[in-house]
């Protein structure tokens, strides 16, 4: 069809044509910013990862996120189903990681919920034979994802 034919993407649902609109609107008019995108329905992860990866500019690495599984998806399937979905369509490597949208102290725990399933799953991805077997770089991308990625992405000025 040609460049530019509008094909890049999954679609089919009803909130991923407005979306692809407005960011483009934002990307036509060079004020697309730094984006995460959170989805509480696990049957648009793909459509909704593809589509970030049309706005991928390299001018800030993982400028658009997918971002992690949270509300209705914040147990160890769905965020094995985000994970996966990530590292099939976008970059895992790039990915911020886990969140926290509460104050409370115990919501910490869910970072290292998170960790303990990022882990497993490259490991199990190690064993597979998926993924190298060099403990040194997939134990630098899970330092990346769990703090160095989030720390770059939002400037803050932290210590590796």
């Amino acid at each position: 069809m040609g460049a530019d034919a509008g094909f890049d993407s999954i679609g089919g649902l009803p909130q991923i044509l407005p979306l692809a609109h407005y960011l483009d609107r934002l990307d036509s008019a060079g004020a697309l910013p730094k984006v995460i995108v959170y989805n509480l329905n696990p049957a648009d992860n793909y459509a909704i990862c593809s589509l970030l990866g049309d706005f991928q500019d390299g001018s800030v690495p993982g400028k658009l996120q997918f971002g992690s599984g949270w509300w209705f998806l914040d147990q160890k399937e769905a965020i094995e189903w985000q994970l996966n979905t990530l590292s099939s369509l976008g970059l895992l490597s790039r990915f911020v990681g886990m969140l926290t949208d509460s104050r409370c102290f115990i919501s910490y725990s869910r970072h290292e919920y998170f960790r303990r399933i990022l882990c497993n799953l490259l490991g199990s991805d190690i064993e597979d034979g998926l993924v190298p077997r060099d403990f040194e770089l997939i134990g630098g991308m899970v330092r990346d994802i769990c703090f160095r990625n989030a720390r770059d992405y939002f400037a803050l000025g932290l210590p590796s």
